[in-house]
């Protein structure tokens, strides 16, 4: 008789989520240093564990029809002996997961190796209930996921995330940070390193966004052939944003719950996405696992469903509006914030420090070089002030101050990582020979240096 598998679903608490891990990895972690177990695998093992993952595919897959072909495929493969000359579970897992992706090109699907030591502690969790506040210590310490959070030049507010906690615990922290960005007139969400997590995460956060309850996205759930519906609550803790100009930073590394929150404000015309095309995990799963067999499985069960385009963006991933690297996604985004809001401002003074956010911010995102024979005649004493160059760079002090990397905003512009309120400019004669030095400053005061000897 076949063993039943123990399945738990990404849609509720579970468990075992202290022991998942990002998407295509194996659930269980070798600590630093000691071996990876593995055990021994056979052909008869190799046949009674494509029995079970194909059993649960043929019940729970998403779409039915791929799942025969995933099955027809694989045990195609056991016949013709490819399987033969693997000896080790944890390399048949891996195989397993790649010959269903060939299939089926769902990322969220995969199939891992499952210690003794991890099948111990689920069946312990699930007949103490201890996994779950375990798991939620864990989530305490890591401050359920979120993991930066500040106010950027020109008033842009900024939250890093890592997940989207499905803890209720994590609700407090979440409006403290929402309620932090209050006052922004712009708002930066950094999901660049984000794999996913609760649907619940993405309902509170978004909330703040709207001005009333908004119907978000859906679930079809093939078991029970039902559509579960998400959308914002009704109410928040403190002000909304619903007029402020929102960003999404995203990566290939942005996955599952992160992608649908992209992929929502992008449809809603909401938010503004900036970096990489994104994954393109768009299935919910539960996870299966078979102690006998030292495995497991994360089992894709219902498809998302958006109210707008009717689809979702499984295996396509979500395309940015602006596209750049995703190191530069951040300064990307300032940028565009910074200029939107300067074409609505009309005061001279905040229009000069916009400015000079945005053309720092455009220094970065297009960085300069100058030819090290000008460096060389930049060198030099100017009253109090000093340039050196040292391995091909030019650094600048005043006084006894440490010096201070000079960064090449044009040909005689320099500003400094060091300090963003000030830049310093190089003044050159008809021959290109350095005068002096003027300093600009972030309120617009300027000061000047004659250079004074070499």
């Amino acid at each position: 008789m076949q063993p039943r598998a123990r399945q738990f679903t990404r849609l509720a608490v579970a468990v075992i989520t202290a022991l998942a891990v990002s998407w295509g990895h194996s659930i269980a972690i070798a600590q630093q240093g000691q071996p990876i177990e593995d055990k021994p695998i056979d052909a008869a093992k190799q046949a009674e564990i494509i029995d079970s993952v194909t059993k649960a595919l043929i019940d729970v897959y998403v779409f039915p029809d791929v799942a025969k072909k995933m099955d027809k495929h694989v045990r195609d493969q056991l016949k013709k002996k490819a399987y033969t000359p693997i000896t080790s579970t944890r390399a048949f897992a891996e195989k397993l997961t790649e010959d269903l992706r060939s299939i089926s090109h769902d990322l969220h699907l995969h199939v891992d190796y499952l210690p003794d030591e991890d099948i111990a502690m689920i069946q312990g969790d699930t007949a103490d209930g201890g996994g779950r506040q375990r798991d939620l210590e864990n989530a305490r310490r890591n401050n359920f996921a979120f993991r930066e959070l500040k106010i950027l030049p020109g008033n842009i507010g900024y939250l890093n995330f890592t997940g989207f906690s499905g803890h209720p615990e994590a609700g407090p922290t979440a409006v403290a940070a929402m309620n932090f960005l209050a006052n922004c007139d712009a708002v930066i969400f950094d999901v660049r390193q984000n794999g996913g997590g609760s649907p619940a995460m993405i309902q509170l956060l978004s909330s703040y966004l709207f001005d009333e309850s908004k119907h978000l996205n859906s679930f079809y759930i093939r078991r029970t052939d039902s559509i579960e519906q998400y959308w914002t609550p009704a109410h928040v803790s403190g002000p909304r944003m619903s007029d402020v100009d929102v960003y999404v930073l995203t990566s290939g590394r942005t996955f599952s719950a992160a992608e649908e929150f992209t992929y929502n404000l992008k449809n809603m015309k909401r938010a503004t996405i900036v970096g990489d095309t994104t994954g393109g995990g768009a299935h919910p799963v539960e996870f299966n696992y078979w102690a006998n067999l030292n495995l497991s499985m994360s089992l894709p069960f219902g498809r998302a469903i958006n109210p707008i385009t009717g689809t979702n963006w499984e295996g396509t991933g979500v395309a940015p509006d602006i596209v750049v690297p995703a190191d530069q996604a951040l300064e990307a985004a300032q940028k565009d914030a910074l200029t939107k809001r300067f074409a609505r401002t009309s005061g001279e003074d905040e229009k000069y420090q916009l400015q000079w956010a945005i053309d720092g911010l455009e220094a970065k995102l297009n960085p300069r070089s100058i030819d090290v024979s000008k460096l060389t005649r930049y060198a030099g004493a100017y009253g109090p002030r000093s340039i050196k160059l040292e391995n091909g760079a030019l650094y600048y002090r005043r006084g006894e101050n440490p010096w201070a990397k000079m960064i090449p905003m044009s040909e005689s512009l320099f500003r400094f990582d060091a300090f963003d309120y000030f830049r310093l400019e190089v003044v050159t004669d008809a021959s290109g020979q350095p005068t002096e030095l003027v300093g600009h400053y972030d309120n617009g005061m300027v000061d000047k240096s004659p250079r004074t000897g070499d």
